[in-house]
């Protein structure tokens, strides 16, 4: 079955963003002849729940042409998502199958929300294997990808065409589990000795733990419900035309309000989200509980800890990404660190500074605040960048990497080591380096690992603090590990090169005034690259490339993220990264993608939005 997707918010991402993804191809799987109640599943979830995806899982017309032909094209196989069944296979329980299991039942719509977060990272992992499988490709698998694990709470609730055929899969899926018979407040449910539950409720099959079948219940016999809560509401409302899925965070909310109860006896009102509103606990608390690491980076980088509803929306020549956030006071996660989201103006300003060539660039805006938390979700995408290739042949090509002095993990961890020493704690690093930042510019640019270039551009709002910097930044790679020595590259007032442990070139960091008079701190790989970023001969904001970015995004939205995949591909041929167990197992489905580009605007009326949209290659 596929399903939808979207900081510790790790072990809570991992089954929501698998759930959009399989959402993507699940027109794929079956007919959508079978229109079920249409029910929407937020209606039964608890408005204090943290997070929710809901998808069309039964798309028809043209969301099911465009669903079918961005899964073929990424995972060049007809039934992409067979494996994604096992999303809904109990521990205990046999291997499901779509068409034989779910497609006489299933209804079109499906959500999955969590009703508490967990700090575990055990449902991450598993989730993120699973994904991996998906883009790989291959038979499917028999292993369970049960997503509520390892404290994790919460249920699965889909819509159904029929009540029967739906109450007789839920009765056999129980039965596998040793599931026993269970009543809260009347309602009839079974649940294993493991905290599993499985439910019909209001025509809804609903499968999760105890807790979350509680909260459903609940929310079923007049608990506030997801589907009123004024956040939702209002970004939903806003949602883009031809969404396949949605996934919406709420990091502002704990859901504290959660039963504690996981023995499956009766129980009394006011269990799992029975009282709590979607604004019941504080914005402390759900912060805590959330995280950056896996797949929480991704989420963390494009909304930081705002309330975001992500929106999928699928075509044969691209899968679009509409991340919409709340700004407003009245919203119920504080604003924190805004990620993409919040400084895409000047993010897209600080992209068209830089060189015209590069084919990866992205802008940040207001990086003396934002960094901290930047960099977090970055150490959080690096981890699921490393995490997805699995370990087959890991040993040959951990040697091969080695033998070149390059592994994709050591590289991540290298660049990022200088930004984290940038946004260290503290008072003292805050006066060294975060007061004189503004916005921030990332580019790579050239053909192969002889002319490449690269490095990441700070504006300077105080040129001696920013100056002064240099040393201080190489002071603090050489506490950490690292070597340094001073330099001169002309046009700069204070420069230093560095080796950095993982990193197999120096890193050149000096202070200059760039051609447009502006003061820039930039960490480049080596003396040209610091050069093209303070005198570049040609500048994104007058390249093509971000021309057809700006027309691609549409809405009148400036591109502040560019990526070409053709070169970057090419890139890490060249220097033998493409053999990394770490992403060699996802390079086919990295070659199915032509670009990726990013920007965002403001909708008013307290919503900003984020647009990423990847380009597909065109089918063979």
């Amino acid at each position: 079955m596929p399903s939808l997707p979207p900081r510790r918010r790790t072990a809570a991402l991992a089954p929501v963003l698998t759930l959009a993804i399989a959402a993507i191809a699940l027109a794929g799987c079956g007919s959508s002849s079978s229109p079920g109640s249409s029910a929407d599943p937020a209606g039964v979830v608890p408005a204090s729940a943290p997070l929710y995806a809901g998808a069309v899982v039964r798309p028809s017309g043209s969301l099911k042409s465009g669903a079918t032909a961005a899964a073929s094209t990424l995972t060049h196989q007809p039934d992409a998502y067979a494996r994604l069944a096992s999303v809904l296979q109990a521990p205990g329980t046999p291997a499901l199958t779509y068409s034989h299991d779910l497609a006489p039942w299933l209804g079109p719509n499906a959500g999955l929300f969590l009703s508490s977060l967990s700090t575990s990272s055990a449902a991450t992992s598993q989730l993120q294997q699973l994904l991996g499988e998906v883009l790989q490709g291959g038979s499917a698998t028999t292993a369970s990808a049960w997503p509520f694990a390892s404290g994790v709470q919460g249920a699965i609730v889909l819509d159904t065409s029929d009540a029967a055929k739906a109450a007789s899969f839920i009765s056999t899926e129980a039965s596998h589990a040793g599931a026993h018979a269970a009543s809260y407040r009347g309602v009839g449910y079974q649940a294993s000795t493991g905290g599993e539950a499985f439910a019909i409720v209001d025509r809804l099959a609903v499968l999760g733990t105890v807790t979350g079948v509680h909260a459903v219940i609940d929310t079923s016999l007049g608990g506030p419900s997801l589907v009123h809560a004024v956040d939702y509401s209002k970004l939903l409302g806003s949602a883009p035309s031809g969404t396949l899925a949605h996934v919406y965070s709420n990091p502002g909310v704990s859901g504290g309000g959660a039963s504690s109860d996981t023995s499956g006896a009766s129980g009394a009102p006011g269990g799992a989200g029975g009282s709590s509103g979607a604004n019941a606990s504080s914005t402390a608390g759900g912060a805590a509980a959330l995280g950056t690491q896996g797949l929480g980076g991704a989420i963390g980088l494009l909304g930081g800890a705002r309330t975001v509803n992500v929106s999928v929306v699928p075509s044969s020549s691209s899968i679009a990404l509409d991340v919409d956030s709340l700004t407003s006071a009245g919203a119920t996660a504080s604003a924190g660190s805004g990620g993409l989201t919040a400084s895409a103006g000047a993010g897209a300003q600080a992209l068209g500074e830089l060189p015209g060539e590069s084919w990866l660039a992205a802008g940040l805006g207001n990086v003396g605040v934002s960094l901290a938390g930047d960099v977090q979700a970055l150490h959080g995408l690096t981890t699921l960048a490393t995490s997805l290739g699995g370990t087959s042949g890991a040993s040959a090509a951990t040697e091969e990497s080695s033998a070149s002095g390059f592994d994709i993990k050591g590289v991540l961890e290298g660049v990022l080591a200088p930004l984290s020493a940038l946004s260290a704690s503290g008072a003292q690093a805050q006066h060294d380096f975060l007061s004189w930042m503004s916005s921030a510019g990332l580019f790579a640019g050239g053909s192969g690992i002889v002319n490449l270039r690269g490095g990441i551009v700070f504006d300077s709002k105080d040129p001696a603090l920013s100056k002064a910097a240099v040393a201080k930044l190489g002071a603090a790679l050489e506490k950490s590990g690292g070597s340094v020595q001073s330099i001169s590259i002309p046009g700069t007032s204070a420069a230093i090169s560095a080796r950095v442990n993982g990193l197999p070139v120096e890193l050149d960091i000096a202070n200059g005034v760039a051609s447009n008079g502006k003061t820039k701190f930039v960490i480049g790989l080596g003396e040209a690259s610091v050069q093209d970023a303070l005198q570049p001969s040609s500048t994104l904001s007058t390249a093509a490339s971000a021309s057809t970015a700006a027309r691609t995004l549409g809405e009148g939205i400036h591109p502040s993220v560019l990526v070409e995949f053709a070169p970057l591909l090419t890139l890490l041929e060249g220097v033998g990264l493409a053999e990394d167990p770490s992403i060699s197992h996802v390079l086919p489905f990295l070659r199915s993608l032509s670009t990726l580009v990013g920007g965002g605007k403001s909708l008013g009326g307290g919503i900003e939005r984020y647009r990423l949209v990847a380009g597909l290659q065109p089918s063979s």
